[in-house]
This record gives C-alpha cells, sequence and structure tokens, in this order.
C-alpha cells in the first residue's frame, strides 16, 4: 500500500486488534501475567483482572493464552459468553473438545477429563474474556465449576478478564460466595507519560520494513497525542492512525505537532477533555489580557492629561478580546467633568 511504503511500514502500526507481535512490556502489565501464571501453579481456583475500556486487558488474556498453550496446558477460552448456565457447561466442554450432552453429562466427562489433566501434571485453564458479559447467572455458573476439586487441589483454574462492571456484579450480595473464592486480582489503567509516548515508537518499530529507521514521530507529537488520549492505549491507536493520515495527506514523511493537532480536533468524543482544556486556557488568558487593560484604564481615566491615552488603551484592549471571544465590547467611560 503506498500509504505504508510512505513511511517505511510493512503493516499498520496502530491496529484495534490487539496484536501480540506489537506488544509494548509496559512494567504492570509482566507483572500481572508473571502474577497470574503463580496463582495458576499454585492452583488458586479464581483469579480476576479487571480494567477501563482501552486500558489492554484483551492484549493481557491473549499474551496468557499463548503463554499457557506454549506450556502445554488444556484451555478453554470463551470471548463475552452472553448465555444461560446450562449452556455455559457445554461451551467449556465444547472448547476442551468434549462431546455435547445433558448438564448431567457433561458435567461427569468435564470432571472426568479435569482428573486426566490433574493426572499427567497438566493444568486445566478457564479463560473468560468480557466476563462482565455472565452477569450474575452466569458468575454464579462459574463457581459452580470451580467446584470441581480434589482433596488438595482445584481440578479447574478460572481466569476473569472484565471492565469495572464485573466488580460491581461480584459486589452484589448474592454473589458473595464467588466474590470469596477469587485469590487474586489486578486491574489496568491508563500508561504513564514515559510509557506512552515509548508505546507509540515501539508499536512504529515493531511495524518497519528492515533497514528503515527514519522517526515517524516527532517527540512533540507523541506527547501531544499521549496526553489527548489520556494515557489509554486503545484511544492512542486511534489518535496515531488518524496523524499518520493526516501527515500522509499533507505529503509528510513525519508526523509533526501540527498533524497530531488535526488528529484531535477531529476526534472530539475520543479527545475531549484535551481539546476543551486548549480552548479553556486559550480564552483565559484573553480574558486576563482584558481585565488588566480594563484595571489601567480605571487606574488612570480620572486624570485629565491622560484621558486621551487611556481612550486608546481601551480601544486596543476591547479589539484584543473581541478578536478571540467575538462578543460585544462595553463601551467607554465617561469623561468625568
Amino acid at each position: 500500500m503506498p500509504y505504508l511504503a510512505h513511511f517505511g511500514l510493512k503493516e499498520h502500526p496502530f491496529t484495534l486488534t490487539p496484536n501480540t507481535n506489537q506488544y509494548y512490556p509496559v512494567d504492570k502489565h509482566v507483572e500481572i501475567i508473571q502474577s497470574i501464571q503463580f496463582g495458576i501453579a499454585r492452583n488458586t481456583g479464581i483469579l480476576k483482572v479487571v480494567g477501563d475500556v482501552g486500558t489492554g486487558k484483551t492484549m493481557l488474556c491473549r499474551l496468557l493464552l499463548r503463554k499457557l498453550v506454549t506450556d502445554n496446558d488444556a484451555v478453554a477460552y470463551l470471548n463475552a459468553p452472553q448465555v444461560d448456565p446450562d449452556s455455559l457447561v457445554g461451551l467449556v466442554c465444547a472448547e476442551f473438545g468434549l462431546e455435547a450432552g445433558t448438564k448431567a453429562q457433561m458435567l461427569q466427562a468435564l470432571n472426568a477429563f479435569l482428573l486426566e489433566q490433574h493426572a499427567l501434571g497438566r493444568n486445566a485453564v478457564l479463560i473468560v474474556d468480557e466476563a462482565q458479559a455472565l452477569g450474575a447467572a452466569g458468575l454464579e455458573a462459574v463457581r459452580l465449576l470451580s467446584n470441581l476439586e480434589t482433596e488438595r487441589s482445584k481440578l479447574l483454574q478460572i481466569v476473569m478478564f472484565g471492565q469495572s462492571e464485573l466488580d460491581e456484579l461480584l459486589a452484589q450480595p448474592n454473589l458473595r460466595q464467588i466474590n470469596q473464592r477469587i485469590g487474586f486480582s489486578f486491574n489496568t489503567g491508563p500508561l504513564t507519560v514515559a510509557e506512552a509516548v515509548h508505546y507509540i515508537s515501539h508499536r512504529v518499530k515493531c511495524s518497519r520494513v528492515d533497514g528503515v529507521d527514519f522517526p515517524v514521530f516527532a517527540d512533540s507529537a507523541m506527547t501531544a497525542l499521549a496526553s489527548a488520549a489520556g494515557f489509554v492505549p486503545r484511544v492512542i491507536n486511534i489518535l496515531a492512525d488518524k496523524a499518520l493520515l493526516v501527515a500522509y495527506g499533507d505529503g509528510a514523511i513525519q508526523v509533526l505537532e501540527k498533524h497530531a493537532e488535526a488528529a484531535i480536533d477531529d476526534s472530539p468524543q475520543l479527545a475531549k477533555r484535551a481539546t476543551i482544556q486548549r480552548g479553556w486556557v486559550r480564552r483565559a488568558l484573553m480574558g486576563l489580557i482584558a481585565l488588566e487593560a480594563i484595571a489601567v484604564v480605571a487606574l488612570f481615566a480620572f486624570s485629565p492629561g491622560l484621558q486621551s491615552w487611556s481612550k486608546d488603551l481601551w480601544q486596543r484592549a476591547v479589539g484584543t478580546f473581541d478578536s478571540s471571544s467575538r462578543a460585544a465590547s462595553p463601551p467607554p467611560p465617561a469623561n468625568k467633568p
């Protein structure tokens, strides 16, 4: 594609689909993955990862899946399962390659399968992404699955990834039993300023054509994009991708701050707070200039020798304020006799 070749790229660096090959290893995320692996190894039972939209939960979920498969563990993966509790058992059995049947038959087959994996020294892990979609009944079904155990250890390790609504669900009194069984709980959040800038550079580096290394983003552009995105990875991806398109349309081989600002202004819903902040600062500065001018006029208006000078200052101050706010200016104070 001409667009990719223009910047020396072999693939799009800011796609919204999680790409583990472009993963930027944030320290907190690395710690979460390692802690989950530790929890699985010690048969914790249920683990939970909660975070706001776009903060990297699905990427962590994909990374965990890849690591578990590499370790030769038995893994079942469910994505936003909006099903009744009975159907949930069938989905889990299907993921483990077990035949369908009545609920009792499937539970019996699942228990036999988990015992077999346990005897082989393999972990059996159920990963649920967007677990808030389960609802209260689905979460209760997950708790019942966690009851599958031997006298010494849990047979099924369950890792739930969800938005903040998952915590709200688990706070309900009728779900206190599953809430009490969660051995480890983790939270994802926005990146730091330094992490956000490095994140943009890392995604570009992973997508470059071999031998091409000119900087695609100016430092000021990366800082502007990261700040306007609230340091949330998914929003950074959207704004950075738009900034690349703006720079491409401008014929520039580097995304400059003006290209970043254009992308930000084109995304008022995503970068709303940043856009409002810039406008607020501009209006505040114009207001201060006008107030200072009014104060000077008030000070010298009573001096007959300075009246003509104060009139001129007033008119210039009102002109400055009008150019920014477009509001009608008050008339100059009348001269005292």
